[in-house]
């Protein structure tokens, strides 16, 4: 067991530098108890990604080095707490862009040197997986997990921290993926997922046939290159027409996509058992996704866990609690040598393992 959970709280400070945010947050975690949040600050990049259609890597590593420390101090000064008062640094260490995370390690590691304090790198995704527990409304194990990002979906079943199961994951393109790339091929700007989801609030989704890829495959994976390919298509088929429709493909791609996610999530707790399930990353904030996942879950007596939708995106909270948690739990140790490297590509099966 941890020394801290028989002393004062622990306080940790995360970053969070993996692509084209940068958040900072202070959590305090006393005892077993679920860790609360103090303070946290997200500055996003997404104006200034905007003339180029999608993230430009150098761009967005040069403005975190710009943004972390002014977001840091906010974050200590909202928390009313000073930084010689934080017990962890904790950063992302991948998953992302491998010049983003750099800005992040560094500066944790020379935070941690400076003031002879542990660090501990975090997986991006792992930070999602327990943004839940951030809620007012917190899960409690075991669930399922629908972690549906820009990058990927995944189901899982958590036991507890550091203790995952993999049910199932997409074999090309995430569904955030779809939603970009959709939007793209629409002509809607950049960040793609929220301009088609605003957008299909104007169309009827029943306008188009759209393919449930995988949707009958028996299995909990997931596919929707095929559904971008579709989407092409009917936007090719459209031709000059597609301004005047535009917004009822939209509506039926979305719709295409919650499909899959509902019914693929209705499928993993009815073969877990489990009756409770949690929905983290940046798709999680679809309201469409939200409104159906609850009516389903709510037929079958079902618990369902989102994080607070200001924190469905990357943000400094979700790495702060995933270092809390996973230091509570014993899973792993800070450390003090400063040496640090950066994963992004760091699988998150290297996290999984059976429950005991």
């Amino acid at each position: 067991m941890a020394p801290w959970l028989h002393c004062r709280p622990m306080l940790v400070l995360g970053i969070e530098s993996s692509c084209d945010e940068t958040g900072v947050a202070l959590v305090e975690a006393e005892g077993a108890a679920v860790p609360r949040l103090l303070a946290h600050a997200l500055h996003s990049q997404i104006d200034m990604h905007q003339d180029y259609g999608g993230v430009v890597p150098e761009l967005a590593s040069r403005d975190h080095i710009r943004r972390v420390l002014p977001l840091a101090n906010e974050v200590l000064g909202a928390a009313g707490r000073p930084m010689t008062e934080v017990d962890v640094v904790a950063y992302t260490r991948g998953p992302g862009l491998a010049g983003a995370l750099l800005v992040g390690a560094g500066v944790a590691c020379a935070l941690g040197a400076a003031l002879s304090l542990p660090v501990l790198g975090v997986h991006h995704l792992e930070g999602h997986l327990l943004s839940p527990f951030l809620s007012a409304d917190p899960p409690e194990f075991p669930f399922v997990a629908l972690l549906v990002s820009g990058g990927h979906t995944q189901l899982m079943r958590v036991d507890a921290v550091g203790r995952y199961t993999l049910l199932g994951e997409t074999i090309d393109d995430a569904a955030g993926e779809a939603f970009d790339k959709s939007a793209k091929l629409l002509g809607l700007g950049y960040p793609g997922g929220p301009a088609l989801s605003r957008l299909a609030q104007d169309g009827n989704a029943a306008a188009f046939q759209l393919p449930r890829p995988l949707l009958h495959s028996g299995d909990l994976d997931f596919s929707f290159a095929g559904l971008k390919t579709a989407v092409l298509t009917q936007a090719k088929k459209l031709g000059g027409d597609l301004e005047r429709r535009k917004a009822d493909l939209a509506a039926a791609t979305q719709e295409a996509i919650v499909d899959v996610l509902v019914k693929k999530s209705v499928r993993a707790l009815r073969q877990t058992g489990l009756r409770r399930i949690v929905v983290a990353g940046g798709v999680g904030a679809n309201r469409l996704l939200r409104a159906r996942l609850d009516a389903e879950c709510a037929q079958r007596g079902v618990r369902v866990h989102y994080p607070e939708l200001a924190l469905c995106t990357d943000n400094g909270a979700m790495i702060a609690m995933a270092a809390a948690m996973r230091l509570q739990a014993g899973v792993e140790e800070a450390r003090a040598d400063y040496a640090f490297d950066v994963r992004p590509r760091w699988p998150l099966h290297e996290l999984l393992v059976q429950p005991a």
